[in-house]
């Protein structure tokens, strides 16, 4: 169960409590489900019941109780305990983590991406700055993960090596030469619709679509939902020298706010490297996964223990990538995919049996849970327009 799952289950027993008289408060969009804090205990915590006690006139833990009591019996939810002034904390079924692992390595790189349009057209402009370009560019790959149309408009044409260097998708810049009343069609200059929501999740590593047909509506479409404009801090020197995977994260890994350092330590292989853990993390799991096939034993997802940190973050990337896209911030998942690096690589030693140690049930789950980070750390990557090599 991820915490997106988890969410939607408190959610409903909100909804239920509320059905049956026993609460009387709106239902909100949604519950915040996280590792639980000091005080707490279990896999994850949320604060609903404080949330909902001041309109439902009742106490906290009173409120809490409540909801205690019709989410304990629920599927994969092991134990359900009320800490504090009225947290609620979840220990989840020991094969929650096993049926995790397993979605992710079922979908792949594509884990945490919509299936299907999910009814949004979003126009994004962008100034023809390099930041703004190579922001408005991942930004457009992480909306279509999520099921969005995309519109992108340039004011004034991309520098060619923006293209050849860094990437970007010069189908989608041009020129902004019409009005935006007046632009309806998706057939506008420096516009582009892909008419393949998520397209550009099966990419390669570094994000590129590998071919797959891009068509412009033939009927006028209506005007986007979203009308964004992405003005990020431009970037303060020439980010080209970097090559394409490191100037891309050194301009998106910053908050919009942030002027990004240029050259920075973006190219050093050491530690403090943010781009180099993810990278490494990404590596060593393929490394695992060869090292494991020489021994004659594959990836089996079950159990794993001292992994809460790893699963936790897994389990949120489907979060993150909407967060992502609602906030047009790719900065957020270059730096969850840094925490998901942080959180694999203290798993990865004990991956492997050592001496004459036999591969066990163990061993397998790890590798398992290993695979299913490098699939993560390369998704999220390939959504960025950062390869994601198998050997570093």
């Amino acid at each position: 169960m991820t915490p997106v799952e988890l969410s939607r289950t408190v959610l409903h027993a909100v909804r239920c409590a509320v059905d049956e008289g026993e609460l009387s408060v709106t239902v909100p969009e949604r519950a915040v489900v996280t590792p639980p804090g000091p005080g707490g205990c279990g896999d994850y915590a949320t604060n609903i019941a404080l949330q909902l006690a001041g309109a439902a006139g009742q106490p906290p833990r009173r409120v809490a109780e409540i909801l205690r009591a019709r989410l304990a019996g629920e599927a994969l939810i092991g134990d359900v305990v009320v800490t504090g002034p009225g947290f609620l904390n979840f220990s989840l079924e020991r094969n929650a983590s096993a049926l995790l692992v397993e979605e992710i390595l079922r979908r792949g790189r594509r884990y945490g991406h919509a299936e299907g349009f999910s009814g949004t057209i979003v126009r994004l402009r962008c100034p023809a700055e390099v930041r703004a370009v190579v922001v408005t560019d991942a930004l457009a790959r992480v909306l279509r993960s999520q099921g969005g149309l995309v519109r992108v408009e340039c004011e004034g044409r991309p520098a060619p090596e923006w293209e050849t260097v860094l990437g970007v998708d010069s189908s989608h810049f041009g020129s902004h030469t019409a009005s935006h009343s007046g632009s309806r069609s998706g057939s506008h200059p420096g516009s582009c619709f892909d008419s393949q929501p998520g397209g550009h999740s099966g990419s390669q590593p570094g994000g590129h679509s590998g071919g797959h047909p891009r068509t412009r509506p033939s009927r006028p479409s209506p005007l986007p939902d979203l009308d964004v404009t992405v003005h990020p801090v431009p970037v303060p020197a020439d980010p080209l020298p970097l090559g394409r995977d490191a100037a891309r994260w050194a301009l998106l890994y910053p908050a919009a706010h942030d002027r990004p350092r240029i050259p920075g330590d973006h190219l050093a292989q050491r530690e403090t490297n943010p781009l180099f853990r993810v990278r490494y993390a990404h590596a060593r799991t393929r490394a695992l996964l060869r090292n494991a096939a020489d021994l004659g034993f594959h990836p089996e997802p079950g159990p794993v223990s001292d992994a809460e940190a790893l699963l936790a973050a897994l389990g949120d990337h489907p979060r993150i990538l909407t967060t992502t896209a609602t906030h047009r911030s790719p900065d957020r998942l270059a730096r969850h995919l840094v925490a998901v690096a942080d959180a694999t690589l203290p798993l990865l030693p004990a991956v492997l049996p050592l001496g004459d140690e036999k591969p066990s049930a163990a061993h397998r789950a790890r590798l398992a849970l290993a695979e299913a980070a490098g699939a993560v750390l390369a998704g999220g990557l390939s959504l960025l327009g950062i390869d994601a090599p198998d050997h570093l």
